[in-house]
């Protein structure tokens, strides 16, 4: 990294006493890759279609976990990963699936605090001409250390008791108190119901492995719950037992206009409940999956002029985030004939909107994004994209949020595809004897670095076989990020207190009395402190003006 990226400054300053507000521009976060590396190949250990590319990084590795295969990579040795297919990694952690059944749409989760993995998918019986007629099971795994390699206790959850569900697209959370699971709910193939259920962290975390406090919230009523329930991933304890919803995923041709929140109260304890659903009004979106039959009436085109490539509808797809008291989601939406992403800020106890907007890109449908955020203010989304010139390809978009905006910058490009796309086209083709949708997806992943918050880890698929349009791959890219601290005062009593995030080590706190060129900054005297969350200086209130800056030399 240049020098010149280094030094960064950001200004406030103190007038008769009073904070007046930042004298710098907006801050731009820099990102660029580091470690990237394809994981996976169509055809190596899995032959799945999609994917559904999902990963996290530990201490010392990253583990993808995708439909047909888990792999841990060391990311001091890449080229050397231990793989295990699906099915086997749950045998391992003593998970019975019987023989004639399969498994699908995986999620994996480190976390930090408890230095531990989590790991979910759904089963089905895979020689059923309609899964969904049967009642199917959440599976999930704990880690017995951080070592995604050592030893791991699984559990099969029967996915709805009362009404023989099927649950499908199982999605997963973890805070301080609980580990989450939902899934929609469907009987033979028609959408019914959202599901709901919340463990305990402290009883999967004991040394026998436990669900016992485990609770239910039954089949919800998708008109209270919303559509596709993401529980809210948080590792610093600023959200418990948060759940965010589209308010719509794509039954119809209308604008849609909220989101839903809802909260799982006492999650860690064994009296956990389910608060009431909170409609969060934004901006009004258009679902790009919108026909009666569920068929899209637009998805992304590719170089070859075709648009036979299943993109995604309005369901918040990847993990919601949070971080600060700060609740981040994405969805897709249409714009213009184009796909293009909605992202959110939510407050984490409020449940109110603090900000919103709208990615689009003049050339690119971006589709089947996921979001992440650091308490340096750093945002990325990841997300696919193509054109008629671009394959399918992997990008990032990098934000930064100073004094409660967020701008965004344009998409990164960090793999770029080699084929137009058609997976799976001619056997569909035969057997519904009409034009048939390549599935893509079902999601991407973003993950926060366990071991330096500015850095982020993305899984992502892209075509990747010039000679057969049937091929994809995931590849997994380290974003390396460098944000600008927002500096913020505040008063007590006499006293000052001048802060800025703990993520941003080296910095020299300044100040000078004018702006005048001059007159010099000074080091504050005072020893920098820190917390669990900021670096921060106190120093009595000035009797007249005060400007203060962070520099790194």
């Amino acid at each position: 990294m240049s020098s010149s990226l280094r030094k960064s400054r950001f200004w406030a300053c103190l007038i008769a006493g009073i904070f007046v507000g930042s004298l710098c521009a907006h801050a731009q976060v820099t990102m660029q890759a580091g470690l990237n590396f394809t994981a996976t190949t169509y055809g190596d250990t899995s032959s799945a279609l999609p994917p559904d590319p999902d990963g996290a990084m530990g201490p010392n590795s990253f583990v993808e976990f995708i439909n047909g295969e888990f792999a841990v990579f060391n990311t001091t040795n890449v080229d050397n990963p231990v793989r295990a297919v699906d099915v086997d990694f749950w045998a391992a952690a003593n998970v019975n699936i019987p023989s004639d059944d399969a498994v699908t749409d995986p999620r994996v989760i480190y976390d930090s605090v408890s230095q531990r993995w989590f790991a979910s998918m759904v089963d089905f019986n895979a020689s059923a001409n309609d899964p969904t007629v049967y009642a199917n099971h959440f599976l999930l795994a704990v880690s017995a250390t951080s070592d995604p390699l050592g030893a791991w206790n699984g559990f099969r959850i029967l996915a709805d008791p009362t009404n023989g569900y099927f649950a499908d697209f199982p999605t997963m959370g973890v805070d301080s108190n609980a580990v989450y699971l939902s899934g929609d709910m469907f009987q033979a193939g028609n959408e019914l119901a959202a599901s709901l259920i919340s463990i305990p962290k402290a009883g999967l975390l004991a040394p026998t492995p436990s669900i016992a406090n485990m609770k239910r919230y039954g089949d919800l009523d998708y008109s209270f719950s919303g559509m596709a329930l993401q529980p809210v991933t948080c590792f610093d304890g600023s959200s418990s037992g948060n759940i965010v919803a589209v308010g719509n995923l794509g039954t119809d041709s209308n604008f849609h206009s909220n989101l839903v929140n809802m909260t799982v109260l006492n999650a860690g304890g064994t009296n956990a409940s389910l608060s009431g659903a909170t409609d969060i009004f934004v901006t009004p979106y258009m679902v790009p999956y919108n026909d009666d039959q569920g068929e899209p009436l637009f998805t992304p085109i590719q170089p070859d002029g075709t648009t036979m490539l299943a993109g995604n509808d309005a369901r918040i797809c990847a993990r919601a985030y949070a971080v600060g008291g700060i609740m981040y989601a994405v969805h897709n939406t249409e714009v213009n004939g184009r796909m293009a992403i909605c992202w959110y800020r939510i407050s984490a106890a409020g449940h109110k909107l603090l900000e919103s907007g709208v990615i689009t890109d003049s050339n690119l449908d971006l589709f089947f994004p996921a979001i992440a955020a650091n308490a340096n203010g750093a945002v990325i989304i990841t997300c696919n994209g193509c054109s008629l010139e671009t394959y399918v390809s992997c990008f990032a978009i990098a934000g930064q949020t100073v004094d409660g905006v967020t701008a965004f910058g344009s998409p990164l490009l960090l793999q770029s595809g080699v084929v137009s796309y058609h997976g799976d086209d001619e056997q569909l083709e035969e057997l519904l004897d009409e034009p048939a949708l390549s599935r893509w997806g079902d999601y991407s992943t973003i993950s926060v670095d366990p071991n330096n918050a500015n850095n982020f880890w993305i899984i992502e698929m892209y075509p990747s076989d010039p000679a057969n349009n049937d091929v994809w791959s995931t590849q997994v890219i380290q974003l390396l990020t460098t944000s600008r601290p927002a500096l913020t005062i505040s008063r007590s009593g006499t006293n000052l207190t001048v802060a800025w995030p703990n993520l941003s080590p080296g910095y020299l706190l300044e100040a000078k009395t004018n702006l005048a060129p001059a007159m010099a900054w000074t080091n504050m005297p005072q020893t920098v402190l820190s917390n669990a969350t900021q670096f921060y200086v106190q120093a009595p209130i000035p009797k007249g003006q005060q400007y203060f800056r962070l520099y790194h030399p």
